[in-house]
């Protein structure tokens, strides 16, 4: 399958615009929270937002499956068994979204060959687009009355070991992760919800990313394919560049490392 992903990029753009407005059409009512089988959280955002992308995806790429964590969650999965499919998360920050926080965000990654080579991640409470296309570069954008406004290059940092900036969770703390950054003890550590710890690497404004907790292949896609195209890595605890369509029963991602500069010298999150 051979596939223009400038062409792909151009014509998703409105689509996350258009879902990102429905999120926030709910985000400013007095929206109900609902529980799923795995007693995760999940609003009518999410459900409305990810209707919004699979229509249009199905008229941009109709012979690209599409693995959305809604419907999945019901469980409905195509088959993926080709490589090339979609993975769209409509609301990853759901727990910020209902504590009427703004780290939310709306992804669309796009894998080849089980490797994300498309993404786009929109911040709509902050206006925020990043998107990027692996080996071509990736770029950001503010969206002023839905419109790409300011749009320019964004590229990972060269590290300074001296002055690290590491991206953590705010909802998923653990002991594990808190034994991983005392390796840092100097360095500036950064709180912020949902796929928005990618896309701060590949802005040059954080160093290391360490996920040393549950995540799914949705809620990384995007923002992988974004800081990829920026220049950085998502590794595993093996070392190895982390994949997908790993397990189609759950999804689920091994722990991870992001990396905006290779050349730093990081433990392995077993330590």
């Amino acid at each position: 399958m051979t596939l223009n992903l400038q062409t792909i990029m151009a014509e998703l753009v409105p689509t996350i615009l258009k879902a990102g407005a429905v999120v926030m059409e709910v985000y400013e009512t007095d929206f109900e929270v609902y529980g799923k089988a795995d007693a995760s959280p999940v609003t009518e955002a999410d459900r409305r937002g990810e209707e919004v992308i699979a229509a249009d995806l199905a008229r941009i790429a109709p012979s690209i499956p599409m693995v959305g964590e809604e419907a999945k969650s019901e469980g409905q999965c195509p088959d993926i068994s080709g490589g090339t499919f979609w993975l769209v998360d409509p609301l990853d920050g759901t727990k910020e979204f209902i504590k009427k926080g703004g780290d939310f965000t709306v992804n669309i990654g796009l894998i080849v060959d089980n490797k994300p080579v498309l993404g786009l991640v929109y911040a709509p409470a902050s206006n925020t687009l990043y998107a990027g296309i692996v080996g071509e570069g990736a770029w950001s954008a503010t969206i002023e009355d839905g419109a790409v406004t300011d749009k320019h290059a964004i590229a990972c940092r060269a590290a300074n070991a001296d002055n690290l900036t590491i991206v953590a969770s705010k909802s998923h703390r653990s002991p594990e992760l808190e034994a991983w950054l005392a390796h840092f003890p100097s360095a500036n550590n950064v709180s912020i919800g949902s796929s928005l710890k990618l896309c701060l690497l590949a802005t040059g404004e954080a160093d290391i990313y360490p996920r040393l907790g549950p995540t799914c292949e949705w809620d990384t896609a995007a923002a992988h394919a974004v800081l990829l195209a920026a220049g950085g890595k998502v590794l595993t605890p093996e070392g190895t560049p982390l994949e997908y369509g790993k397990d189609t029963t759950t999804f689920l991602n091994p722990w991870f490392l992001c990396i905006a500069d290779d050349t730093l010298d990081v433990p392995p999150l077993t330590a």
